[in-house]
């Protein structure tokens, strides 16, 4: 139970003298039959195989599996001899355990882990890692059921900083520009999902508006709500694809021009009252950074700042009111309850 491997028992377990945790297990003896005539077959022993299993108590584990060997008892089959399978446990020719398999692609879809950094924390290169998980992603990717019942679809440019614009041919590492999409959808206990759906190569109108004609009309026609940030293009291919769809822009983005605003007007108050940009002393200057945080993360000190930056000039106030606007606008998509929050930010508009 402890080692959660199905129908293989424990026989010992020891840790090595470079911390790894080596487990060895079998099956319980027992007739099995041919896979290619069927026939009981003939045992002839164990084979000892170690396959790398998935980190236990910040270990690295290895599974010693002691494979039962058999032998066709039938003289005439082609099969002649073979050893035990089980697709639970690791694929055939497989370094990585089944298990191992699922928690690396875990580690990579839901903490954005490297394959360098799974790999490391196996113990093993990373073309072992890529080589298991790579047929993995690809089925997933192919799984067309991930579009069922999205409502609520979201998109958004994304940059590799890391890749070049050369084309692959020359030596690139693919396009560095892409198209993000979202699937925004509340589940029933009104928790939004925040399932990536696919990006794809492009930052443009046509690079979305392909996307969604391959989705095809029975998906078009259950997207309600597209949020979009304020890109042109994106908005373009909603019209032409989505044009019963209610456009609006993303909280992010929509938080992101509150806190510009804010930064804004200090920067304006901070120039009609001392006639300079900003100077290390100048009260307004000294709290820029606070003034993008929100203000549930800020600790006393920080508030002392901010109550003393806003009342030590009477102007100083426009900024005050400017980052309580902010504030409440961050309220607005935080709050648990959508009616509640729709009513912040009516009030701030």
């Amino acid at each position: 139970m402890l080692v959660g491997l199905g129908g293989l028992h424990v026989v010992a377990v020891e840790r090595c003298r470079d911390g790894v945790l080596l487990i060895d297990v079998e099956s319980p003896p027992g007739p099995v039959g041919c896979p290619g005539c069927g026939q009981v077959a003939e045992s002839r022993g164990r084979k000892a195989l170690v396959l790398v299993d998935a980190p236990m108590s910040a270990a690295a584990v290895r599974v010693r599996w002691r494979k039962r060997r058999f032998r066709c008892a039938d003289e005439a089959c082609p099969r002649e001899s073979f050893t035990e399978q089980n697709a639970l446990v690791a694929a055939p020719r497989a370094k990585l355990t089944a298990r191992a398999v699922i928690w690396a692609v875990g580690q990579m879809r839901r903490e954005n882990a490297s394959v360098q950094g799974v790999a490391r924390q196996l113990g093993v290169s990373w073309r072992t890692v890529w080589r298991h998980v790579k047929p993995v992603l690809e089925t997933r990717a192919a799984d067309e059921s991930r579009f069922d019942g999205v409502t609520t679809l979201g998109v958004d440019e994304h940059l590799w900083h890391h890749v070049s614009t050369r084309p692959v041919a020359d030596g690139g590492r693919g396009p560095k520009e892409l198209t993000g999409m979202v699937d925004l959808s509340r589940d029933a206990s009104g928790r939004v999902r925040a399932r990536l759906l696919d990006l794809v190569p492009g930052r443009s109108a046509k690079a979305y508006a392909d996307w969604l004609q391959e989705r095809g009309q029975e998906f078009r026609d259950g997207v309600q709500v597209a949020t979009l940030d304020p890109f042109a293009g994106y908005k373009k291919a909603l019209d032409d694809e989505l044009d019963d769809t209610v456009a609006v822009l993303d909280a992010f983005h929509v938080v992101k021009l509150g806190t510009t605003a804010v930064d804004e007007v200090r920067r304006r108050v901070q120039q009609d009252t001392l006639g300079h940009r900003g100077r290390r002393g100048d009260a307004l200057y000294g709290i820029r950074n606070i003034l993008r945080a929100g203000q549930e993360r800020l600790t006393d000190r920080q508030k002392a700042r901010l109550d003393a930056a806003f009342t030590q000039r009477e102007e100083h106030v426009e900024v005050d009111v400017a980052w309580q606007a902010a504030q409440q606008l961050r309220d607005a998509y935080r709050h648990a309850d959508l009616a509640t929050g729709r009513k912040i930010a009516e009030h701030v508009c």
